[in-house]
């Protein structure tokens, strides 16, 4: 088993999968939020007692949300799969897969983000009307700041879930390490490599949140230390 390990085309061979992965995970990640943040300030804003009420708005956001995360991953992976082939020529493959982390995502997100922004005391919003601030500013310059460490810490978790839903696409041919430990965990019955393949996907989770609490930390002293300058 340590031999087969330690051949350079088994080397390669997860390497690769561990680019690919990354390249999954960071970039559904990113267009996850390009889509999902505005989405999540929508729904916060248009709610009962937000920003901006508007009771359709909302339920309509609300209900798009709940369906799609109702959906279990492999499902949607599978319907969407006429839509990846159309926007990226082939129906599988990292690059088809990272349309289908994406739209999985931008509700997951969308949600979390919302969560993050209801989060903020509503007496600095209160403030920040008292002083003529309209909405955009208010979400620009209150919302987005005060809860910055909360859209911090949730991002972890939308990375971890986006990087398990990429191992997930592996059954399907989605490539990375996930398509590794089905090829050869599963029907090759190479538990050495499938062992090798867990153990690097937990390493990756570990490391996006170690670097994220990081970051949230940090953030959230530097917000403590300002608030106790003023």
């Amino acid at each position: 088993m340590f031999e087969e390990l330690m051949k350079p085309q088994t080397i390669d061979m997860i390497l690769k999968g561990i680019r690919e992965t990354l390249y999954m995970t960071l970039f559904s990640t990113l267009l996850g939020y390009v889509f999902g943040l505005p989405m999540g300030v929508l729904l916060t804003i248009s709610d009962e007692g937000g920003l901006w009420p508007h009771k359709l708005l909302y339920k309509v956001l609300d209900v798009i949300v709940n369906i799609v995360r109702s959906i279990p991953f492999l499902i949607l992976l599978i319907v969407l799969i006429p839509f990846t082939r159309f926007v990226t020529g082939k129906g599988y493959g990292p690059t088809a897969t990272v349309v289908s982390l994406t739209v999985a995502a931008i509700p997951f997100i969308a949600r979390v983000v919302e969560s993050s922004l209801k989060e903020v005391d509503a007496g600095v919003i209160e403030a920040a009307k008292s002083m003529g601030a309209g909405t955009f500013r208010i979400v620009w310059k209150v919302l987005l700041v005060e809860a910055r460490t909360s859209l911090i810490v949730n991002a972890t978790i939308v990375v971890g879930t986006i990087l398990g839903y990429s191992a997930m696409a592996g059954t399907v041919g989605g490539g990375g390490l996930g398509d590794i430990a089905v090829r050869y965990g599963y029907y090759r019955y190479e538990v050495g490599i499938m062992i090798v393949t867990v153990v690097l996907l937990v390493l990756l989770v570990q490391i996006f949140q170690t670097i994220g609490m990081l970051i949230a930390r940090r953030l959230d002293r530097r917000r403590t230390g300002t608030g106790a300058a003023e």
